[in-house]
């Protein structure tokens, strides 16, 4: 099976679908480092992905081109898939007024995947998004219209949000998908079989957990025997500055509020909820992670338990990565690459689940 990645980032998706049956054929990213790890990577992870089929702006590609570059007609695809970019619907980045007004002009990436949908004309599609998107805000609107566009390209769809640590991705990390296929190829209804989780543990969501599935993967785990060559020092890691001190005190699995007087600190150095909750956040090695994000500010977690940065090797493993995989560019490079990304753990389940129902569809066709 064949796959066109848009907004490919590092490759989370990719990985993900390659594992699963599909091979990427073409690709685009804007990004010029984020394509520099797709081409320096692809021998290995992606080896039908050609140099010249790697596009660089979504905006003023065609269908056409992309299906030329993958020696492809509209309706031969089996998969388009991708993640635009996230920022105008995330949460965090609701002090800003004209994203709380939905006037982010990334926002309309959105329109770009329905249209590249419409002129590929693939037999599935997934996409990926933050949870934020189905908030029922700004972002409502942004996300039925989306519905409403793949809709109208001729496509069932149906939607979840998924939380990366049910699947065994060692990260507290909640997302959004969207999967749909072709109406002729299912009918009226969507017969895809979302994956069921395969680990089970705490979250902001629940208390309890499925006593019947594995426990989520800690982050101690995810780290453990990565060292030497695989993960030297880094310059970046060392912490210094205002809250260097205060970064130290914080126990493992704890963030700002531990130096406040509702937990009864001694000597209070802030105000309670008076920062972001991944403020001096810490790794704790007993369980999962929370969640990287791509642009973290100088003080915003999660550091490691030592009491330093994550070095780049170790965030790969939190995001499941392959250890052998290269993330071109700077270390603010690679934190952005990868704090965007799909685990390539979590896109593969999803993948998969698509691989079945397209196979399914095509059995069902040929009997026909």
């Amino acid at each position: 099976m064949r796959a066109i990645s848009l907004f490919a980032g590092a490759g989370g998706l990719d990985l993900g679908c390659e594992e699963a049956g599909f091979a990427t054929v073409a690709a685009v990213e804007s990004d010029r480092v984020a394509r520099l790890t797709m081409q320096s990577n692809a021998e290995v992870f992606f080896p039908d992905l050609a140099s010249d089929a790697i596009f660089h702006d979504v905006m003023r590609v065609t269908g056409s081109e992309l299906l030329t570059a993958a020696n492809l007609r509209p309706g031969e695809l089996d998969l388009l898939h991708g993640g635009p970019p996230c920022t105008p619907f995330s949460k965090s980045g609701y002090w800003l007024e004209y994203k709380r007004a939905g006037s982010d002009p990334k926002a309309s990436l959105l329109d770009e995947f329905v249209r590249l949908l419409g002129e590929v004309v693939p037999k599935a599609f997934l996409m990926e998004n933050v949870y934020g998107l189905a908030y029922r805000n700004q972002n409502h609107e942004v996300f039925k219209r989306f519905l409403r566009g793949v809709a109208a390209a001729g496509y069932t769809s149906d939607h979840r949000i998924l939380l990366a640590a049910d699947y065994g991705v060692p990260q507290l990390r909640q997302r959004l998908f969207c999967v749909g296929l072709r109406k002729e190829l299912l009918g009226d209804g969507l017969a895809l079989q979302w994956p069921e989780p395969t680990h089970s543990g705490p979250h902001e969501t629940r208390k309890a957990r499925n006593e019947k599935l594995p426990p989520h993967v800690t982050a101690g785990e995810a780290l453990a025997g990565l060292g030497g060559e695989l993960n030297p020092p880094e310059r970046e890691e060392v912490i210094e500055g205002t809250y260097a001190d205060a970064l130290r005190g914080v126990p493992p699995g704890e963030n700002y509020l531990y130096w406040t007087a509702e937990r009864n600190h001694p000597a209070p150095r802030f105000k309670w909820r008076s920062r972001y909750w991944s403020f001096l956040l810490k790794l704790h090695p007993n369980r999962p992670s929370a969640t990287i994000q791509g642009q973290p500010g100088p003080w915003v977690g999660p550091f490691h338990w030592d009491n330093r940065r994550l070095r780049v090797a170790e965030v790969k493993r939190l995001m499941t990565f392959p250890d052998q995989f290269r993330i071109c560019g700077s270390r603010r490079e690679a934190q952005l690459q990868l704090g965007n990304a799909v685990p390539p753990d979590l896109a593969r389940v999803i993948a998969e689940s698509l691989a079945l129902e397209l196979s399914a569809a095509s059995a069902v066709s040929a009997a026909a």
